[in-house]
């Protein structure tokens, strides 16, 4: 069965044939790494993730790069105002890369609890200064870029494709509207590819025109070209990285002479409570705080619930119902995998006919453009026909068939069912008190000599990795080391 993807570029959907067959070349532009992530990363995290997972399943062989800006990126996004990273840095009293460091393990630890395979490749902006500075000097051969009191910017006006992917014409660009208009620039329209390093900038390497430090732009065509190819498959990204990162991507590789990305795939915007996110206003949350409230899955599960195309809104209510939905997923796999050893033994053909539309109704489901909740819908219609055969304890051999299928699809494909949430053990007042529920009932049963349950419970606490102990000063207990 093909897989079709939404093409940004061609603004459609289209059918994906990889550049070279059976292997996948995907760039994702990652996150700034100058404060914790906020949803907005936590959900471009899941939707590549699982586009990953899935032409894994396919059986493709899959490069995965997904970069990591630590410089170049000016407070508006463009060519004026302080580095991120630095002005952090000056807020933290640290040095930038202290501050890059620190924002980058925290990324990845909210990443790795919302069960998000790392990149193949995570590259940063400041080990590739070669890489970049390179490419700048095919620019400026190419009279494509031109240098300035050691800034060398690009000719906007020059490339006449400028524009082909978000659909905003060079010409409907007036100046100074996005940025202040900078007096060196030969038309305020053109970007920088190079910086000079003015006096106390914290950030700078030696070029060819004096200290300074990159653009922002220019890193993801140098560092996608060098670990991808000239060609490579699919570049993916936030939906306001349209216009300009990824327009100035495309300009500055193909200038140069480079065949860039075949395929263009967007996330939309995340709401909260139904309006944009902005610290200015309070409406804010970031990705580890929202984690702090919920269960991660659950907010995996939350994300996948809309298509990557749509605007997302996050909601207390819509994360509940989010919850519930979970839970009773996981529940009936939990279930599955508890009760498969006592099913008599045989098959089921109302199980094996539901488990056949399940894969198929989730392949149609992801292969037309990662239709993700589709693709849940169809785990929850399997779930009835499932509980029957477990209500029934029998055709073991078609549960078994189901388990693999669930393993394959809710965790291999959607990531919903990791080790950490299938093997948790107990903690705090609620695992102590069970445990001492249960020791009130051995009492009970020596009490009243009844020795064979007494013996039961202390096996049965055993084998759950609590161990019992009778001592002159009453009875105790531990957990087993793991």
């Amino acid at each position: 069965m093909p897989f079709y993807l939404y093409d940004t570029m061609q603004r459609k959907k289209v059918e994906f044939v990889p550049a070279t067959p059976g292997h996948v070349g995907i760039y994702v532009c990652g996150p700034t790494v100058y404060s914790d992530a906020h949803l907005g990363h936590g959900r471009a995290a899941v939707v590549y993730d699982v586009l990953r997972r899935w032409l894994l399943h396919e059986g493709y062989r899959v490069r995965f790069v997904s970069n990591v800006t630590d410089v170049g990126h000016l407070t508006d996004d463009a060519d004026e105002g302080e580095d991120k990273i630095a002005k952090r840095a000056k807020l933290e009293k640290l040095e930038p890369m202290e501050v890059a460091d620190k924002y980058f393990w925290r990324y990845f630890e909210d990443t790795d609890a919302l069960n998000v395979a790392k990149p193949s490749i995570t590259p940063r902006a400041s080990g590739h200064i070669i890489e970049q500075i390179e490419l700048t000097k095919e620019l400026l051969e190419r009279g494509y870029a031109y240098e300035v009191n050691g800034s060398v910017y690009f000719r906007a006006a020059k490339w006449p494709d400028y524009g082909k992917l978000s659909g905003r014409r060079l010409e409907d660009q007036q100046a100074g509207a996005r940025v202040e208009v900078r007096g060196e620039k030969e038309d305020p329209r053109d970007w920088a590819l190079w910086k000079r390093a003015e006096p106390g900038h914290l950030m700078r390497w030696p070029s060819p025109w004096g200290e300074g430090y990159p653009g922002w732009h220019i890193e993801c065509s140098a560092m996608s070209l060098k670990y991808l190819g000239e060609g490579f498959d699919i570049h993916a990204g936030g939906i306001d990285l349209q216009f300009p990162h990824h327009e100035c991507e495309i300009a500055q590789a193909e200038a140069a002479g480079h065949a860039f990305a075949r395929y263009w795939m967007h996330h939309n915007h995340v709401l909260l409570n139904g309006e944009k996110m902005a610290k200015s206003t309070g409406n804010f949350i970031t990705l580890r705080e929202l984690l702090e409230r919920h269960e991660p899955m659950v907010v995996r599960f939350y994300l996948l619930q809309s298509h990557y195309r749509s605007v997302l809104d996050l909601t207390d209510a819509g994360l509940e119902a989010a919850g519930r939905a979970y839970y009773r997923l996981l529940e009936a796999y939990r279930s599955l995998r508890s009760s498969l050893g006592r099913a008599r033994e045989g098959t089921l053909a109302a199980l094996e006919e539901a488990i056949d539309r399940l894969e198929a109704a989730f392949a149609e489901a992801m292969n037309d453009d990662l239709g993700t909740p589709e693709a849940l819908a169809a785990l929850f219609s399997f779930l009835p026909e499932l509980n029957k055969a477990l209500a029934a304890a029998q055709g073991r051999a078609s549960l078994e068939r189901a388990l693999e299928t669930l393993e394959r699809l809710g965790e291999g494909v959607l990531g919903l069912f990791p080790a950490r949430v299938l093997e948790a053990r107990l903690e705090g007042p609620l695992l102590e008190g069970l445990i001492e529920l249960l020791l009130e009932q051995r009492e009970a049963a020596r009490s009243r000599r009844d020795f064979p349950a007494a013996d039961a419970i202390r096996a049965r606490l055993g084998e759950l990795g609590v161990v019992v102990e009778d001592t002159p000063h009453g009875t105790k207990w531990r957990l087993a080391p793991r």
